[in-house]
């Protein structure tokens, strides 16, 4: 039995990991002011009738804070990636010379910085959810133990242990969260 406490409680640290994780991408895709390769993830190109990553089909690099340079292996690829770009809808406008597309990162208004940070504490907030209906999950299941002859001691340990792992993981969301509020409003 306590082996299946054990497993519980392993699938609940993993499930909120993956909370985690998923908030970190999520807020690094955010425009802050900088220029990131990142910013570009998620953009696909048809590549020979594929649909392919931008990533796969170019090289981007971040020469300054303030420009992402596109360089395709294929020169004919340009307009497509161009207008990828433009149909994801990012807010940022590629400039095409015939050998690179160039983005240039504006700087933020205060407005939208502030825009940014209630988009970072929404993040932040949907991975508390995450984390919310790990423990639940896991309770459950420690209830459903209980019910085939846990011992109820064994049981309220676990439960203590689950809710210790669960405040653990809404204090490193409440970090990440202030850590990238901090970066966004830094001008």
């Amino acid at each position: 039995m306590n082996e299946d406490v054990e497993l519980i409680t392993e699938e609940t640290r993993d499930r909120m990991q993956k909370a985690v994780d998923h908030l970190e991408h999520e807020l690094a895709r955010l425009r802050a002011g900088r220029a990131t390769p990142v910013l570009l993830d998620g953009i696909t190109v048809v590549y020979y009738g594929v649909n392919s990553p931008l990533s796969q089909v170019s090289n981007i690099n971040t020469p300054d804070p303030k420009t992402i340079i596109i360089q395709p292996w294929e020169r004919n690829m340009l307009g497509t990636i161009e207008k990828a770009i433009l149909a994801a809808n990012i807010g940022l406008t590629p400039i095409n010379n015939g050998e690179v597309i160039r983005i240039y990162i504006p700087p933020l208004t205060e407005e939208r910085r502030h825009q940014l940070v209630r988009q970072v504490k929404g993040e932040g907030e949907t991975a508390k959810i995450s984390i919310r209906n790990a423990r639940k999950w896991a309770n459950d299941e420690l209830k459903s133990l209980l019910k085939a002859g846990l011992p109820e001691d064994t049981e309220k340990t676990a439960s203590e242990a689950v809710q210790k792992i669960t405040s653990e993981f809404n204090t490193t969301i409440d970090s990440i969260v202030a850590l990238k509020e901090k970066d966004v409003m830094t001008v």
